[in-house]
């Protein structure tokens, strides 16, 4: 997947657009929107553990590690946070996506702290892969570069962000096989969180483990996504 286009979202954030398979890394109903509700709001703040282990499936643009760092700043909540990715971005693609002006214009940051995003921005994506990097005193970001369907991890994780691309797109992602082994991989208490809401995927989820709920969506996005409890 080589090619990518900036797409404005209809919150003013952007995202990259993948012509080939015709699919989008966020919501075009708004990127920083649905990750900030999904992932921060209905995960991350969710889990009571003070120090939660994070897995994101697919580190993509990198909006929703950066989106943690911050949060883990501002908190001062320690994170460890693992991401794989089987398609890195380069850094001159994702560079332009603006995230720290955005990410600081929502969140009514100063010019300091969207300075301190920029650097955090740059950070992450240029961190080595494979081992563990601290990028600021409560947030450690551990980059693994493989294929989701093949991979076993040697620690269990508090919270996973399955931010994959649609089940349309990249079925392999969201067999039962596949979510069985990530339950497997998870602390017990552990929460998963989706954009994806369909039937299919809540009953698999279900079928695997885990206690799932129906949430209400973003703000002018999808009306529903996926919480799952182990």
């Amino acid at each position: 997947m080589s090619q990518r286009t900036l797409h404005t979202t209809d919150d003013g954030s952007c995202t990259l657009y993948v012509p080939e398979i015709d699919e989008h890394y966020h919501s075009t109903k708004g990127a920083l929107t649905e990750s900030l509700h999904i992932f921060i709001a209905m995960a991350l703040r969710h889990h009571p553990s003070p120090s939660p282990r994070v897995l994101e499936i697919g580190l993509g643009t990198g909006l929703n590690c950066l989106l943690t760092l911050w949060e883990s700043r501002r908190t001062q909540r320690p994170v460890h946070y693992t991401s794989i990715e089987l398609y890195p971005l380069a850094v001159e693609q994702v560079l332009p996506l603006n995230y720290p002006h955005r990410v600081a214009e929502a969140l009514g940051l100063t010019a300091d702290e969207e300075a301190l995003l920029a650097a955090d921005f740059a950070a992450l994506h240029s961190a080595p892969w494979g081992e563990d990097v601290q990028l600021s005193e409560h947030f450690t970001l551990h980059k693994v570069e493989a294929d989701y369907t093949q991979h076993t991890f040697a620690t269990p994780f508090d919270v996973v962000y399955f931010d994959a691309f649609s089940p349309e797109k990249q079925p392999e992602m969201w067999s039962a096989e596949r979510f069985s082994h990530l339950y497997g991989q998870m602390a017990k208490g552990g929460i998963l969180t989706t954009y994806c809401a369909k039937g299919v995927v809540r009953r698999t989820l279900q079928s695997v483990g885990f206690a799932v709920e129906r949430l209400a969506g973003p703000v002018g996005g999808k009306r529903e996504i996926l919480r799952g409890t182990k």
